[in-house]
């Protein structure tokens, strides 16, 4: 398995204002992994920055990719990626922020809806399935009546940064898991870890 090339789509929006806000918890999981390899960033011609690696020592080839165009419309340079690199739909797997599931939960999936996430509406859309692999890193429900943008474009609260950087290594390794030994196990492994 670990002779395909996994492109690793961390979303989020672009520039110093978003990078610390919830929605851009799939950006700071690939810095995580960009940290692991030991690479650093480089601007690609697809709208985005790019770092080719393997994850772990003898593991799977990846292409990190932080789209540069706003969240909504990642579908772009996500489809631009995977067809520079030759990587199929199957072998695609986007990390971002969901409401749905609890802060400090990650849950792996392939396919499915999108539950109102723009952003993985338009990688839907761009690579014209919805066949690809997510994995979705918990922020919680936003408090009382706020809207739902409100809330994801805030940074953590205080409480949430202590735990942060605990939940963004779990994401990366849920990457590295899902690459190396596939979904099934992934899922076994940190959906059932109580996470």
């Amino acid at each position: 398995m670990s002779s395909e090339t996994w492109l690793v789509v961390g979303l989020g929006n672009p520039g110093p204002d978003y990078s610390h806000n919830r929605h851009n918890v799939g950006q700071m999981v690939l810095d995580e992994l960009a940290a692991r390899i030991g690479g650093s960033f480089k601007s690609h011609k697809a709208r985005a920055q790019v770092l080719e690696g393997r994850l772990g020592i003898g593991g799977p080839r990846v292409v990190l990719a932080k789209p540069l165009t706003y969240m909504n419309v990642s579908g772009g340079p996500t489809a631009a990626l995977a067809k520079f690199f030759g990587i199929g739909a199957d072998h695609v797997i986007a990390v971002h922020d969901e409401i749905d599931i609890p802060f400090g939960t990650i849950k792996l999936k392939i396919g499915g809806g999108e539950g109102g996430h723009n952003g993985l509406r338009d990688i839907s859309k761009a690579l014209g399935t919805k066949d690809y692999h997510r994995v979705r890193v918990g922020v919680g429900r936003p408090p009382g009546r706020m809207d739902t943008a409100d809330y994801v474009l805030r940074d953590f609260a205080a409480t949430e940064k202590k735990e942060l950087p605990f939940l963004i290594g779990d994401a990366a390794d849920a990457v590295e898991s899902l690459a190396s030994e596939g979904l099934l196990n992934a899922q076994q492994r940190f959906h059932s870890a109580g996470k």
